[in-house]
This record gives structure tokens, C-alpha cells and sequence, in this order.
């Protein structure tokens, strides 16, 4: 009896224990009384539908330096990450055999000058002596036909003057041309901008359109994000848009430029280019972009009002009774400094909106401010 006793008196307690067990909306339940705080219903409104993607800051303007000639990189004078002005000599060509072909030209071009000035003197003189002639035939001393062997002569020489003419103009341009092709050697930048890529190393033979630097225009810059193909037809130029670079914490502003119509039929997106105002960015910048598609119906609240406990978040409810009820909701989307509410609230219900420091879950409202 002694080991049993203790046994029964336990039991006899945890009965009478649950005897005085309160259920939840009881009377007898004594709720911690809250005041000082404001409330506010929560409304349904129309808000922009908003499409969201991932993006990338590009150059506007992209400039390809491509070789002119067939030749060995002799040097290159820029690295990646320079920046470099029009006119600069970004690396040369092996051009000996350029050289050579300009030597040839200036010769020719002096040999066809000598030729020019005898070719000149010829037809000089042939033109006195078709003159002399004319003189002796008008005074009956000489026949026709002496007369029209002189002339003849006369006439050939203004031909082969004239030749001689464009034979130098021709040889004059060939210097010209071979002098160009020497200057391809010397490649020089179109644009300014920065290097940012370079296609060739010292010694690697360039062939006529090869790709030997990529240079970006960091003053004119654009974000290419690609949109899902539902909203092909929702776009249009000149459009605002929101962009954020999450590695500045910063937001910039920007208008659609242009819209790539063609579908990716991978990815089942198209392009969309979208002109930035911001400044002090560079290519390649990681971005996030956000379009707006349309309009919908929705419940926003500020961010303050949210009450955040661990991973959950919610917002004070006051319901029947003024009691005050920990709600969890779940957000959407970004609103300026509101957060829209996706589940978890009802238009029309009544939310604590300052005061949320004293307010306490389960607690009864007392002199609340609307």
C-alpha cells in the first residue's frame, strides 16, 4: 500500500488538473489589454502588373577592329581594360612586302613621269613642225601628201601625250593604293571606348576580316533582357522601365530602344533593348529589370507594418471582440515602400499599423486610433 498511495494521489491530481483546462475564446481567459496603437482596414486596389527578369548592362555600341591585310601581329600597344581614343594605333602588321610594293609604285610612277614629259616634248615639237609645213604648203611648196604625213605625225603625238597622261594617273593611284595597304598595317581605332576583348596574341598571323580587339563604348550604354514570348505584343519603344544593379544597391531608370521580335524557340523568350540614364556603370553588370504588362487587382501594405519573427512574416490582426491575432501572410512583389500581399489577409480586415512595438499577440484592443 505504501508503493501504490503516491501512484493515486498522482493521478487524482493531473483528473482535477484538467477539470480547470480554459478552451480558446473562453470568458475566463484574462488577455493582456493593448492601446496607443492605429489601425487601418486593408483594401483591394489596382496596382501595374509587373513582368520581372534578369538583364545584363551592355555597351550601346560595340565596334569589332577587324584585320585588312594578310600579316604577322609585329605588336600590340593596348591591353584589355584600356581605354583608347580614335586615331590610336592599337597594333601593327608585318608589312615587308607592303614596302616593297610601295618602292615599286614610286619607280613606276617616276618612270611614267619621264615618259609624260618626252611624250610632251614630242608633241611640242611635232605641233611647230606640222606648223612649218602648213606655212611651206600654203606657199606651193610642198605637195598634199607631205602636208598629211606631218599632220598624221603631229595628231599621234597628241595621242601618246594623252596616254602618257593616263599612264601616270594610273601608276599616281596604284602608289596611292599600295601606300593605303601600308597603313593597314598601322591598325588604328575607329571609336573611343575600352578594350574589352583581345581575338589575337604577338606573333599570330591576321587574315583579311579576323577579328583582332572588341571595343565597348562605356558612354552608351544598354541592358539586353530577354522576355518571355506571352508578352511579345504588350511591349512597345519608348516604354519606362525599372532596372536594379544589385551590386551598386542602386536603382536606375531606362525606355525600351528596341524590340527583337524573333523568339528563341529554346528558351521561348525574345530580346528586349532598353537605353539606361544611369552613369558610372560598366559592361557586363549583372541587372535586374522590371516591365510593366498590365494591370491587376491587389492589396498593398507598407513594409513597416510587417512583423517579422524568424522566416515568417505577418501583420496584428483585430478581429471579433478586439482580440489582436498574429496573421502570417506571404509577399509579392515590390511596390516602392510597399509589399504586395499575396495570402494570408482579406480586403476589408482591420491591421495594426503603428503602435506594433507594444502590441502583443492575443492581447485585446482598448482606444484604438483609425
Amino acid at each position: 500500500m505504501k508503493k501504490i498511495l503516491p501512484l493515486v494521489i498522482i493521478i487524482g491530481l493531473s483528473l482535477a488538473g484538467c477539470g480547470d483546462k480554459v478552451e480558446p475564446g473562453s470568458a475566463d481567459v484574462k488577455r493582456p489589454v493593448v492601446s496607443g496603437v492605429t489601425t487601418s482596414q486593408a483594401r483591394i486596389e489596382t496596382i501595374p502588373r509587373y513582368y520581372e527578369t534578369t538583364a545584363t548592362v551592355r555597351a550601346g555600341t560595340i565596334t569589332t577592329v577587324a584585320s585588312r591585310l594578310l600579316g604577322t601581329v609585329t605588336s600590340i600597344l593596348v591591353d584589355e581594360g584600356e581605354s583608347v581614343s580614335t586615331g590610336q594605333v592599337l597594333l601593327t602588321l608585318d608589312n615587308s612586302d607592303l614596302s616593297q610594293k610601295i618602292k615599286a609604285a614610286e619607280s613606276a610612277l617616276r618612270e611614267a613621269d619621264n615618259a609624260l614629259a618626252a611624250a610632251k616634248s614630242n608633241k611640242e615639237l611635232a605641233g611647230v613642225t606640222h606648223e612649218r609645213f602648213k606655212n611651206l604648203y600654203d606657199e606651193k611648196a610642198l605637195s598634199r601628201q607631205e602636208l598629211n604625213q606631218v599632220a598624221t605625225r603631229d595628231e599621234i603625238a597628241g595621242y601618246e601625250y594623252q596616254r602618257m597622261q593616263a599612264l601616270v594617273e594610273r601608276t599616281r593611284a596604284g602608289l596611292e593604293e599600295a601606300r593605303i595597304f601600308g597603313d593597314f598595317a598601322r591598325v588604328t581605332s575607329p571609336v573611343n571606348g575600352i578594350v574589352t576583348r583581345k581575338h589575337v596574341d604577338l606573333g599570330s598571323m591576321a587574315a583579311p576580316g579576323m577579328p583582332l580587339l572588341t571595343i565597348e563604348d562605356p558612354a552608351s550604354l544598354e541592358v539586353e533582357a530577354w522576355v518571355a514570348e506571352s508578352h511579345a505584343g504588350t511591349l512597345v519603344k519608348g516604354q519606362e522601365v525599372e532596372i536594379a544593379i544589385p551590386s551598386q544597391a542602386r536603382q536606375v531608370a531606362g525606355r525600351i530602344s528596341d524590340i527583337v521580335q524573333a523568339v528563341d524557340p529554346a528558351s521561348r523568350t525574345f530580346l528586349v533593348k532598353i537605353a539606361l540614364d544611369g552613369k558610372d556603370l560598366q559592361p557586363g553588370l549583372y541587372a535586374k529589370v522590371r516591365i510593366a504588362v498590365g494591370e491587376k487587382e491587389a492589396m498593398l501594405l507598407p513594409e513597416k507594418v510587417l512583423v517579422r519573427k524568424g522566416q515568417l512574416v505577418g501583420v496584428y490582426t483585430v478581429g471579433g471582440g478586439n482580440i489582436i491575432t498574429y496573421r502570417l501572410v506571404r509577399t509579392g512583389q515590390r511596390h516602392d515602400d510597399r509589399l504586395e500581399i499575396l495570402s494570408g489577409l482579406s480586403g476589408g480586415e482591420t491591421i495594426i499599423t503603428e503602435g506594433i512595438t507594444q502590441t502583443v499577440d492575443g492581447g485585446i484592443l482598448q482606444g484604438a486610433q483609425n
